[in-house]
């Protein structure tokens, strides 16, 4: 389920980042994209860290 509601995440920014661009918009989703996938990476280094 967790990675359902990931994959939909990112789909659904990758849309608004394609629906945007041709408003020279891009770089509004491509921002909050880098951000989800930060959180997401943080979350599975803090995880990590915590189980050693």
């Amino acid at each position: 389920m967790k990675l359902f509601i990931h994959l939909i995440v990112i789909i659904a920014l990758l849309v608004i980042t394609y629906l945007m661009y041709n408003k020279q918009l891009g770089a509004i989703p491509i921002l909050l994209l880098a951000l989800y996938l930060f959180y997401i990476a943080y979350s599975s280094f803090k995880k990590s860290r915590i189980n050693k």
